[in-house]
């Protein structure tokens, strides 16, 4: 697998790389801000919900990649350039960071997962804080209570500085798309998973929904009409997201079943062991022999997997060539989303710059 990508050494590439990471340090410092308002409101209300303040402060500052808002502001600028005023549309595209670590929140409690980035995830760490201090009745259960309200709290805040941002309209209506659809791909998610249809067409919807238009479409399409993009700039978007948000998703699905844990930050095999029904197991079980697709059925969602029953789920997806058929998926499809930038209404650093995002998304180690 190829390290996280970027396009070949010219003066574009320089000027993107200084240009993201001066909007990521200015996403960060609006998160940062908010998070230590809110923080002080929550302590208005009693010293018990400083641990809920502080696991949001946590979950949302130390790690992530910052995708959306990327996406977002280089939508932005694919109309309006660098020296017009971004400040609202910095705080919107920050807002979408909190709409991510909702939906983070409320993923690993749906799928069990104990850690995120390394670190234990919400719902682990609540249930820890209580276990430790003695409280009554189940420590996970309250883990799990714990992690749902912290959910709808960053997905309430997110609201708070979505509105601050002063944008409404169009840019408003992407913004409540992005939330529905977020969660009604979460929700297909779910159903494909435990309808075990192992379905390579229900792999790819959850793909477009969850991912493609989740992750990079809406924010895209915030960021281009917060600066009024005309439909024909919003179309050039979408030829590019669509691709890119697919391959995003295929690589994610490749790293949650052979990852290094020690970059990923999540145990190897998770995915198995949650029985993802990704295209890289639909494809698996559509080309397996009937003894290996015993082995998948026997092996898939099954929590007590150990190391080896999660290389021998390996060692079938790779015989069956799933892997290398995704692998290939992926190269296409980040190709397609690539030539669908050279496209003329797109200003040509935006252009630059989401060919980079390109080669990030899908070729990345975490």
């Amino acid at each position: 697998m190829t390290d996280v990508g970027a396009p070949p050494d010219n003066g574009d590439t320089v000027v993107f790389a200084a240009a993201d990471a001066a909007l990521i340090a200015r996403v960060d410092a609006e998160l940062a801000a908010f998070l230590d308002e809110r923080a002080g409101s929550l302590a208005a209300v009693g010293a018990e919900l400083a641990p809920v303040a502080d696991a949001a402060q946590s979950l949302v500052l130390d790690g992530g990649k910052r995708l959306r808002p990327r996406f977002a502001y280089w939508g932005w600028r694919a109309v309006r350039p660098a020296e017009d005023d971004d400040a609202a549309l910095i705080r919107a595209a920050a807002a979408l960071e909190l709409v991510h670590v909702c939906a983070l929140v409320h993923d690993d409690l749906m799928d069990s997962s104990a850690t995120r980035r390394g670190m234990p995830a919400a719902h682990t760490r609540f249930a820890e804080m209580h276990r430790e201090a003695h409280w009554g009745g189940n420590s996970e259960s309250f883990g799990s209570a714990a992690a749902i309200l912290l959910g709808d709290l960053l997905l309430s805040w997110a609201d708070t500085l979505f509105a601050r941002s002063g944008l409404d309209g169009r840019t408003r209506v992407v913004y409540d798309d992005m939330r529905q659809l977020v969660m009604a791909g979460q929700y297909l998610d779910v159903l494909v998973q435990v309808r075990r249809d192992y379905n390579p067409g229900d792999a790819l919807r959850v793909a477009e929904f969850k991912t493609s238009k989740y992750t990079v479409e809406c924010p895209l399409h915030l960021g281009a009409t917060a600066a009024g993009a005309e439909e024909d700039v919003l179309a050039a978007l979408s030829a590019y997201a669509i691709p890119i948000g697919e391959a995003f998703q295929l690589r994610d699905d490749v790293l949650g079943v052979f990852g290094d844990p020690a970059i990923t930050g999540k145990p190897a095999g998770d995915d198995l062991r949650e029985g993802k029904q990704t295209l890289l197991v639909a494809l698996a079980m559509q080309s397996a022999s009937t003894p290996q697709a015993a082995i998948l059925r026997a092996g898939l969602g099954d929590r007590g997997l150990d190391d080896s029953g999660v290389a021998q789920l390996r060692q079938v997806i790779v015989e069956t060539g799933a892997l290398s058929l995704v692998e290939e998926r992926i190269t296409d499809r980040a190709e397609q989303g690539r030539r669908a930038l050279d496209n003329p209404v797109l200003r040509d650093d935006a252009r630059a710059a989401l060919d980079a995002l390109a080669l990030a998304a899908t070729q990345r180690r975490t």
